[in-house]
């Protein structure tokens, strides 16, 4: 289990898809469609919608290989990637901090991929979103906790270059 967490504006969707477009070809790589409870926005992330009482019913009944609330939303990571896991296959899911060490408690080989930049390049890239005022991103950043608690394959990868370096790091990181 490979998890990709870190904060807003760190590029870890565009790192994720590139990623993706690089390992097409490996069929020993599978990348998790999570499923959410929230509708389907084309400029986000794909993934399968929930409602919030067929997430707690996921949850209930252990049909989820990881599962979390944050800002009022629930993610699921599909209990079909565990099959994957056991027979040898990676699988590379959008995480949470909130889910690390539940994650690294249940698969031993789980590394977390902390996708980060300067706290001025998240500005930046925070207000081109156009979403909250420049400010308001400042004093967001500086609250925030950018990094995770400390897990055992924990790699930080700095994204204030391309995104082929990014990739490139991911792929070193993975040994891929």
């Amino acid at each position: 289990m490979v998890l990709v967490v870190g904060p807003s504006g760190a590029g870890k969707d565009t790192l994720m898809s590139a990623l993706r477009d690089r390992l097409k070809d490996r069929q020993d790589v599978h990348f998790a469609r999570r499923a959410i409870t929230r509708a389907c926005d084309p400029d986000a992330e794909d993934h399968e919608t929930l409602t919030h009482h067929e997430f707690a019913t996921r949850v209930a009944n252990g049909e989820t290989a990881l599962a979390w609330e944050a800002h009022g939303l629930g993610y699921v990571i599909p209990k079909a990637c565990d099959a994957r896991i056991l027979s040898g296959e990676t699988v590379i899911a959008n995480g949470s901090r909130r889910v690390l060490q539940r994650a690294a408690d249940k698969y031993q080989t789980a590394i977390v991929l902390l996708i980060t930049a300067p706290v001025d390049i998240l500005a930046d890239r925070l207000a081109r979103r156009g979403r909250e005022s420049r400010a308001d991103i400042e004093r967001r950043l500086q609250r925030a906790d950018l990094e995770p608690q400390t897990v055992d394959n924990h790699v930080r990868i700095e994204t204030s270059g391309t995104i082929d370096d990014g990739v490139q790091k991911m792929l070193a990181a993975l040994r891929l």
